[in-house]
């Protein structure tokens, strides 16, 4: 709750703030769509509410209102036909071709930032098709370039009890949190089935899990408990929030994580990023000087007074001069160098014209007196 107040605190008072985006990512079946469902009703009722937006182009409906729904841009089914495409690789296609006009995405969400201080993005359920896709990569450093951007991995408790399993979700949280390189929260969904204090107990203490893989004898239980060495250092520094989309406990300890987490942002992301763009503006425009020193250049060595005399007074022009009187010469000028004024066309069309009619009269005189012979 203390995130919310917050927020709306400082709309009260005049604060210009950019939204957090909050990017739900998370396994088929953990939950997001309800997570975000859940999320949006919360903040309605904490009085601040959220911009959603849906980038899932083959779910049946959304039972949250979006603001922006990727369905409106793209016909998922029609994609798939046109392009015979499967099922994966239709959402890959449309979420390609939504990433092109992402940039009016932006401006929605810039003209909306006054109203709404929280930005809530539901990915599609095949992780993959988002996290390792070039319109996901493009997606998210979009937003992170612009707003604090926070990924919140949806985890399905309930079907992490096996150490194995939780082993697998902890290394594809890693694999994102790498990928991303941004402030990140692991949401421990369906604590209303199962608490989620065995999963906290297993990052904290790493005789406990080793406890608990002494019951696998498989040979992945081998590789867990080598990877779980490796592991530690990533649980130090990993949010953990334990959340309930169905009865909506967890959401105010959330919010607290995602507090601190924009501060995380703004304190060590932001400036990672206000680098990246001032070097990228400074490579291109260098690169825009060197193109046009080297235009200058070719520019210089082509004798732009090939039709003038060696002894003319006639300036030499500056390519930007020609670009800028191409088109626009004087209308003395002009008519000095027409080659057709001198010619009547009146007269030319006329003289054209008698010639063929007279061989139109001909024609049909002759077709009249050969009809009437016969």
């Amino acid at each position: 709750m203390a995130a919310p107040a917050a927020a709306t605190e400082s709309q009260a008072s005049g604060g210009t703030q950019p939204p957090a985006c909050l990017l739900v990512l998370g396994m088929a079946g953990s939950g997001k769509t309800t997570f975000v469902q859940r999320l949006t009703g919360y903040l309605h009722s904490q009085g601040c509410p959220p911009y959603v937006i849906n980038l899932d182009p083959a779910v049946h409906e959304v039972p949250f209102p979006a603001n922006i729904d990727i369905r409106d841009t793209v016909k998922y089914k029609e994609v798939m036909k046109q392009y015979g495409l499967g099922p994966n690789g239709g959402i890959v296609t449309s979420l390609n071709l939504f990433a092109t006009r992402f940039d009016q995405v932006m401006k929605f969400i810039e003209k909306a930032q006054n109203m709404s201080k929280y930005v809530l993005i539901d990915t599609p359920g095949q992780i993959e098709v988002f996290t390792w896709s070039a319109s996901g990569t493009i997606i998210t450093e979009a937003l992170a370039s612009s707003f604090p951007t926070i990924v919140i991995y949806v985890m399905d408790t309930s079907r992490s009890t096996n150490p194995v399993t939780f082993m697998s979700n902890m290394l594809y949280a890693c694999s994102i949190l790498y990928k991303t390189k941004l402030p990140f929260i692991v949401v421990m969904n369906k604590t209303d089935i199962i608490d989620h204090s065995f999963a906290v107990e297993w990052m904290q203490d790493f005789e406990a899990f080793q406890d608990a893989l002494n019951q696998e004898t498989t040979y992945v239980s081998n590789l867990t408990r080598s990877m779980s060495l490796v592991l530690d250092e990533f649980y130090s520094s990993l949010r953990v929030v334990g959340v309930s989309a169905v009865l909506g406990t967890g959401l105010e300890e959330l919010f607290v994580q995602v507090s601190s987490a924009t501060e995380e942002y703004e304190r060590e992301y932001r400036p990672e990023y206000e680098r990246l763009k001032k070097s990228l503006a400074s490579a291109q425009s260098q690169q825009q000087k060197e193109q046009l020193e080297r235009l200058q250049k070719d520019m210089g060595s082509v004798a732009l007074d090939t039709g003038i005399a060696a002894g003319s007074s006639s300036p030499v022009l500056d390519p930007s001069d020609l670009i800028l009187t191409r088109g626009t010469l004087d209308e003395e000028d002009e008519e000095a160098d027409s080659d057709t004024d001198d010619i009547d066309h009146r007269v030319t069309e006329e003289s054209r014209e008698e010639p063929a009619f007279q061989n139109f009269m001909q024609e049909s005189m002759a077709q009249y007196w050969k009809k009437n012979n016969k």
